[in-house]
């Protein structure tokens, strides 16, 4: 169990971090002073529990647009002019509804920007929306990248939905992303990164044993000789509706077939499949420090792993050795079979410094909900017991 989030620095670096200022990702706390100041607003007031330790989730509007397919509004048009021209239907999400798997929609949300200049943001899918597979990616007006909030923004923020495995249901108030405001540069170097390691151990290995290159390596765990052999889970094809406001509902073999290897032995992904695995290392984030995992990187596989890509500063901090937490990998891949093998680097973390230490961490003190994790499915999934 992480100890309990408060503002005072137990360690060196946290110590430093506290001091530093500046440059960075904003904390918490300059999260509500951006509430406090009018730079984020919204439509209903903002409660505690959407702002998370260095990023803040964001709610679905009431109105879903079934769009022809996705698009990016451009320089020159907003998200609205596009869903105008494109709009197939409008969908009522006050009470619920379906989102069919296979489909694309957009959701105005109910946050939207007036940052000051110098404040810029990047979004991502919470780590129950990547376990579910509905792809999502936040659209702001005049953009011509996905998931980017340009510096000193102002205007609504759109989410893109697209249920890949499951047909879902939401509701007005859902929160399936979530974003992240920085100030200036803020990404550590890879000598920053093994200085770091050395100093407080990213992960489970010893210093100079981590591989480090535009980022500090994951491998994969297919090693077979924990749980039984199972070592992940792959998606059905045909599986019943999933209301992702119910939380420990759902039995998992209703939806997932579970992936036993024997220790020696790889699996072959299927093209597009859905699988669910966990990594080998433990993974810990500092309190001065927040981490996303790069999606997709063809020079190790023409896979797309971890849809969603942030780790909150406190993530597996001060667990016991028993409770060390793994980073869940959502796969898929594309065009070809490919073998994935026991230890084989799947994806790379990149570390961001915070401008200072959160007044919050990551944990059971705040109620998340994958502290001290191994394989394990979203929360919407009665639990199985497969942890590591």
């Amino acid at each position: 169990m992480s100890e309990p989030a408060n503002a005072a620095a137990t360690s060196a670096p946290e110590q430093q971090q506290t001091a530093r200022g500046g440059s960075g990702v904003l904390p918490y706390q300059a999260m509500r002073a951006l509430i406090a100041e009018g730079q984020i607003v919204a439509t209903r007031e903002i409660p505690e529990a959407q702002i998370q330790p260095a990023s803040m989730d964001l709610r679905l509007g009431p109105t879903a647009y079934r769009v022809r397919g996705s698009f990016l509004p451009g320089p020159n048009a907003t998200v609205m002019d596009k869903i105008e021209r494109f709009c197939m239907h409008e969908i009522d999400l006050s009470d619920g509804a379906v989102l069919e798997k296979g489909c694309v929609y957009i959701v105005p949300l109910m946050e939207s920007l007036r940052l000051a200049d110098g404040i810029a943001g990047i979004a991502n899918p919470k780590s129950s929306t990547g376990r579910l597979d509905i792809f999502t990616r936040t659209i702001t007006d005049r953009s011509s990248a996905f998931e980017r909030v340009r510096d000193g923004y102002q205007g609504p923020l759109y989410l893109e939905i697209s249920p890949r495995s499951f047909s879902v249901v939401v509701y007005e108030g859902t929160r399936l992303n979530q974003l992240r405001l920085r100030r200036g540069a803020s990404t550590y170097s890879d000598a920053a990164i093994r200085q770091l390691h050395e100093e407080v151990g990213l992960i489970d290995r010893k210093p100079g044993e981590e591989d480090v290159s535009n980022g500090l390596a994951l491998s994969v765990d297919l090693g077979g000789t924990a749980n039984r052999g199972l070592v992940g889970y792959r998606a059905k094809h045909h599986a019943p509706l999933i209301d992702v406001e119910k939380i420990g509902h759902y039995e998992p073999l209703e939806f997932w077939d579970p992936i036993h290897v024997r220790p020696g032995e790889g699996i072959f992904l299927n093209p597009d499949d859905f699988y669910i695995l966990a990594s080998k290392e433990a993974v810990k984030v500092p309190p001065d420090c927040a981490v996303e995992m790069v999606a997709y990187d063809t020079l190790v596989g023409e896979f797309r792993v971890h849809y969603a890509g942030f780790f909150d500063p406190g993530f597996g901090w001060r667990d016991d050795a028993s409770g060390a937490t793994r980073a869940v990998l959502e796969v898929r891949s594309h065009e070809v079979p490919f073998l994935l093998e026991d230890g084989q680097i799947v994806g790379r973390l990149a570390y961001d410094r915070l401008t200072e230490v959160p007044e919050k961490l990551y944990g059971a003190d705040i109620g998340s909900s994958y502290q001290g994790q191994g394989l394990m499915l979203s929360k919407q999934f009665k639990r199985t017991g497969a942890r590591r």
